[in-house]
């Protein structure tokens, strides 16, 4: 399986460009494959539409003419269709509204009353679009909003920037069908593009240098795999510093999660008040008991000698003492480290020869990198992460929707997984300590993040289906996660094609 790109409308039109130059696929090929693929994601998603039919509006674009070819599809099968819309500008639109007609598709004029539906789509507006909709092209908009059907979007629904995502409305998508990858806009804006249906239409691989999007396929192949005859050992030796007096819950966090990821050892290294906490209800974890600074006490570099990863932040604080604490720290034996939650604030730049994935939301991004590159990352989080990854030679997690995973070589990751249930306390610890895990096991940084990110979000999105989004808390993660790790061993595809992912709306109940 390729790669499946996260795309921004320049990008979606330059392998569009070389798909048609380089390549020499014909655009009319590429629009038929387009429109067909919508077709067959109509019936799957809406399969009242055998018997209720489908309204198609169609602008004046090469969005317009994938429309027209739907309409095609569905009527030369049987399905109830119409189609209304602008008068077609670009050549490939004009010739498949024209076949539209001759094979017998009913068109609406602009003024006469749409019949009722089951399903409208919206074929008004491309990716390159943006800025507000206007003119002829808002009105169409505003009469699918007051038709009340639910909106089947290509491309995506208009009034939203497919690049930027932002979005000026009117019309919000049930369905969003897309060609090749997503666009970034799908990403950014969830609330207004619904399910995302990602299609293949015969584009050719896409260039390696852009952002891949992490899918559960991508993460069953790098899954690190047990074998029959492991011991402890062997599944990675972890450690977690943190859980100052009165911040018990995020090391405890952080440990459970690096051992339902794998880990056959994990350490925790941690103030008295967490120590008694772990040791009467994480007896797998084994202990150190440390001031947490300004010195780094024997046993407690012991520790981290003994590790295959470090996982250090949660629950740390942020006193001064803690500062040289990390920095001793991060001064022994080079593993690969995660830099979380407090150690994001109080780390110092680069750690020599040391490989590091750092963890940062928004807000600890402007604390780690400045206002100016996180006043960045606000509009192109992409570039931002980048560019911090190469700040602190590492690989760099922004967390968000959607998280953004940059490293100093290879494509960036991008994962779109997750609700709004992980907007609670303990989910960044959850995080770290997958992280650990995976990083104990040999990952590389960028994957062990973008595995942990994903096993992450798909535990959320599997737990707020039994428990609800609102009610959702990190145990409940946690106890949905064996089911994840199930999902990921069967390596089969779960979509058929042409459909090459589809992403669900986010729970948000």
């Amino acid at each position: 399986m390729n790669p499946i790109p996260v795309l921004s409308a320049t990008e979606a039109a330059a392998w569009d460009t070389a798909a048609r130059t380089q390549y020499h696929i014909p655009s009319r090929v590429l629009m038929e494959t387009a429109g067909r693929a919508v077709a067959q994601v109509i019936v799957r998603e809406f399969p009242e539409v055998l018997a209720r039919g489908a309204l198609v509006a169609a602008g004046a674009g090469n969005n317009g003419g994938d429309g027209w070819v739907a309409a095609r599809a569905l009527h030369v099968a049987g399905v109830p269709v119409w189609a209304t819309g602008l008068d077609p500008k670009t050549d490939d639109a004009i010739d498949n509204r024209a076949l539209a007609r001759i094979d017998g598709v009913p068109e609406i004029g602009r003024d006469e009353p749409w019949p009722t539906a089951a399903v409208a789509v919206d074929a008004l507006l491309g990716t390159g679009a943006a800025g507000p909709a206007r003119g002829d092209v808002l009105a169409l908009a505003q009469r699918l909003v007051a038709y009340a059907a639910p909106v089947l979007a290509i491309d995506g629904p208009t009034g939203l920037d497919l690049s930027s995502g932002e979005a000026h409305g009117p019309v919000r998508a049930r369905v969003s069908v897309t060609f090749g990858g997503p666009r970034r806009g799908h990403l950014l804006a969830r609330e207004w593009c619904g399910k995302v249906v990602i299609v293949d239409i015969g584009f050719p691989p896409g260039d390696p240098s852009w952002p891949v999007l992490v899918t559960d396929l991508w993460a069953g192949a790098r899954l690190p795999k047990l074998t029959p005859t492991m011991h402890k050992g062997d599944r990675g030796r972890v450690t977690v510093v943190g859980g100052s007096n009165g911040m018990t819950g995020a090391a405890l966090h952080a440990a459970r999660a690096a051992l339902a990821a794998g880990a056959g050892l994990v350490k925790l290294v941690a103030g008295p008040e967490t120590i008694d906490a772990a040791r009467a209800s994480l007896p797998d974890v084994l202990t150190v008991e440390s001031a947490l600074g300004p010195e780094l006490e024997e046993e407690a570099a012991q520790a981290l000698e003994w590790a295959d990863a470090l996982v250090i932040g949660p629950g740390l604080g942020r006193e001064p003492a803690r500062g040289q604490f990390l920095k001793a720290a991060l001064a022994c034996r080079p593993i690969p480290t995660v830099v979380d939650a407090d150690a994001l604030t109080l780390f110092q730049g680069p750690a020599p020869e040391r490989p590091l994935v750092l963890t940062p939301h928004l807000g600890e991004f402007r604390a780690q990198f400045g206002d100016q590159l996180a006043d960045a990352a606000a509009n192109d989080r992409w570039a931002a992460a980048a560019k911090a990854a190469q700040k602190v030679k590492g690989t760099v997690l922004l967390k968000g929707v959607p998280t953004v995973i940059a490293d100093l070589r290879g494509p960036i990751h991008v994962v779109a997984s997750g609700n709004p249930g992980l907007a609670t306390g303990g989910s960044g610890d959850l995080l770290a300590g997958f992280i650990g895990a995976f990083l104990a096991r040999g990952s590389a940084g960028p994957e062990a993040a973008a595995l942990g990110a994903h096993a992450l979000g798909r535990a959320a999105d599997h737990g707020a289906r039994q428990w609800t989004a609102r009610s959702l808390r990190p145990a409940d993660v946690l106890a949905a996660l064996p089911d994840i790790w199930r999902a990921w061993g069967n390596l089969k595809p779960s979509a058929a094609p042409p459909v090459l992912a589809a992403l669900e709306s986010p729970e948000t109940e």
